[in-house]
């Protein structure tokens, strides 16, 4: 089966905020039994526009397990605390 990643581009606006999500998405993140691949803050564009100040990149052992973490009750009380912290977008990537 296919890995899957998921990308989450931030625009940060209250860093508080940002430091409280990450201790509350953290642990729903080892629960799944993901890995982060990338974390930063200075994204290098090659082209285009990039979304945020703040990109991650999570890898997870198929598309499922990955919408299955980001429905999970535990990210479920993480994601308000970022939507309220940043602006965000995030995605879900198939692997080959």
């Amino acid at each position: 089966m296919p890995k899957a990643y998921v990308i989450v581009t931030e625009a940060i606006k209250d860093e508080a905020g940002m430091t409280a999500y990450s201790k509350a998405a953290g642990p729903s993140i080892a629960e799944s039994g993901a890995r982060v691949l990338a974390f930063d803050s200075k994204t290098h564009v090659l082209e285009g526009e990039w979304h945020g100040d703040k990109t991650v990149l999570l890898e997870f052992d198929s598309p499922e397990a990955a919408q299955a973490w980001y429905d999970s009750e535990s990210y479920g009380k993480a994601k308000p605390l970022r939507h309220a912290a940043a602006d965000s977008n995030a995605v879900i990537v198939n692997g080959l």
